[in-house]
């Protein structure tokens, strides 16, 4: 049987890109959804080149006259300047001192939209922001009028955008080469409920007169009618199906991920499960919807840990998960076989994530106490969320900018000591990752329950002192990741010393025992071997190449 492997190119959301590039994952949570009347947005930064560590940008006071470098957040490449606002924000991630944080994901769209001229491209676009705004609404204008003065470099994006008061979600795309600005329509979420988006543009009609809930390009309809993509009437307009057309690949890589949240939240998401795997996409998800339960940032931290369990799409349950149902699936997504193309599923949680995020921002606290950042590196389903205070003033050194990269291995980098873990897992995840599991709730749930007195102590401080309780905040997040990427480099060790050689050693009250006789010799330790499944395939294809004939020894 002819097998060949491919980096299969997909038009994906109408433009060509692989299917492996630019997958990312955005929940949006409003007040009316969440358990204590937070905001909250969840963000998986996912590129197989992204090195996970916490950006952080000082707030600063600028010269008149100052220029700005702006410098392509994918590449690193030299894009041009622009003109500094007097003063900027400081930003923890990409939260600022405002408790406004932003993410995004890529969505492509039509590709004779990017516009090669452009300056801004989505990622400084989005720190640009964060720098210079405090609110929502004001992002969604700030980044209208840089990409309207500079030219928007990047192809279709999509973005989350959250105060401490309401949730936005927005679709943009550029106008081609030499024409600066960009369409775009942005939505506030209703409160009450939740929405996300997965590298599909999700935003399709919206109301043309209501600007408390809807905001948008002036020639977001004018410019496709212009540009031949759209005859009909305004109020019939579809940015997603006029500016990025959902195909196979937009359902089934990206917006199966949208089904699958939804689905843990809702009733009533098995209607489009044939939309999820790319049967039908005439039969589109809503833009939102109510959860059955109000969500804690908890939830949010285990949903972005998703591989489609318990759903048909569960990647722990084909063949392809091994014997050890490893829910991910080496690149490319998409292979061949005697010329019929198949594909893997694309979760939610997947190894090449950098880092990954859960914002809460809380207006009835202070904004350097309400804004926390619940930061992690690495694969989501085998990292720990650490809180980050949005008011802090320094970051850890394990999470720092510089601390490694891609291809520097650091002693004292997080994202290395949490990728030790996890590469090591993937080898034996069943058995494996329970050990792991342990450990981050350990560690999440302790943070989870030390917020209550660490707000009220920054609170009191603040009255008092603002500088205090920024000082107190900093120190409180920066024991945080001393402690986590401690505790982590302990667990890399313990499961080098178990599971090694394939065998599983044997252990006492939680600690590894040496046999009855001394000298330091271990127990015959336990040899795991492969489920009955797994040998019966094994039989299948082998069985009379591997029978033991006659006496085995």
């Amino acid at each position: 049987m002819k097998r060949l492997f491919q980096t299969t190119v997909f038009l994906l959301a109408g433009t060509l890109i692989t299917p492996d590039a630019n997958t990312c994952t955005n929940f949006l949570v409003t007040r009316g959804a969440s358990v204590n009347g937070a905001t909250m947005i969840t963000y998986a930064a996912d590129a197989h080149v992204l090195y996970g560590e916490l950006y952080f940008r000082k707030a600063q006071d600028h010269p008149e006259g100052s220029m700005f470098k702006i410098y392509e957040w994918d590449t690193g490449k030299y894009l041009g300047k622009i003109k500094q606002v007097p003063h900027t924000n400081s930003v923890v991630g990409l939260m600022n001192e405002y408790q406004l944080v932003i993410g995004e994901t890529t969505y492509g769209g039509r590709p004779e939209l990017v516009d090669t001229t452009g300056i801004i491209d989505y990622g400084s676009l989005m720190f640009l922001a964060l720098e210079r705004a405090k609110t929502a609404r004001e992002a969604i204008l700030v980044m209208s009028d840089l990409v309207n003065e500079y030219g928007y470099y990047s192809s279709g994006e999509s973005f989350s955008i959250a105060d401490k008061n309401e949730v936005w979600i927005m679709d943009l795309i550029g106008k081609g080469p030499g024409n600066k600005g960009a369409v775009w329509v942005a939505r506030r979420i209703p409160d009450g409920y939740v929405s996300a988006h997965a590298n599909q543009a999700r935003i399709q009609t919206f109301p043309l007169d209501d600007p408390e809930n809807c905001l948008y390009a002036d020639d977001v309809i004018s410019f496709a009618k212009e540009k031949g993509y759209y005859n009909g009437k305004d109020k019939d307009f579809s940015f997603s199906d006029t500016y990025a057309p959902v195909d196979f690949g937009g359902a089934r890589f990206c917006e199966a991920r949208v089904w699958s949240f939804f689905s843990k939240i809702t009733d009533g998401m098995d209607e489009y499960l044939d939309y999820a795997q790319g049967h039908n996409l005439e039969n589109r998800m809503p833009l939102w919807v109510k959860p059955g339960r109000k969500l804690a940032a908890s939830d949010l931290m285990e949903y972005m840990r998703d591989h489609y369990e318990g759903t048909p799409l569960d990647m722990t349950e084909d063949i392809g998960a091994g014997p050890h149902r490893l829910p991910y699936r080496w690149r490319s997504l998409t292979w061949e076989v005697d010329g019929v193309t198949y594909c893997n599923e694309r979760a939610i949680a997947t190894q090449q994530t950098g880092y990954s995020f859960v914002s809460e921002s809380r207006n009835w606290l202070p904004d350097p106490v309400g804004g926390i950042f619940w930061f992690g590196v690495d694969d989501a389903a085998t990292s720990v969320y650490n809180p980050m205070y949005c008011g802090i003033q320094r970051v850890p050194e394990q999470f720092e900018v510089g601390n490694g990269d891609m291809i520097t291995y650091s002693e004292t980098s997080a994202f290395w000591a949490f990728n030790f873990v996890s590469n090591f897992c993937y080898l034996r995840y069943d058995l494996m990752t329970p050990d792991v599991k342990k450990v981050q709730a350990e560690l999440e749930t302790k943070y989870i329950r030390n917020t209550e007195a660490v707000d009220k102590a920054a609170t009191e401080l603040h009255k008092k002192d603002p500088d205090l309780a920024l000082e107190y905040l900093t120190d409180y997040s920066v024991s945080v990741g001393n402690n986590t990427f401690n505790r982590w480099k302990e667990l890399g060790y313990y499961l080098m010393v178990k599971y090694m050689d394939g065998n599983i050693k044997k252990e006492e009250n939680g600690e590894f025992i040496y046999n009855e006789h001394g000298g330091n010799i271990i127990p015959e330790p336990h040899h795991p071997g492969y489920p009955d499944w797994w040998y019966e395939k094994i039989v299948e294809k082998d069985g009379d190449k591997l029978k033991v004939i006659g006496p085995a020894h």
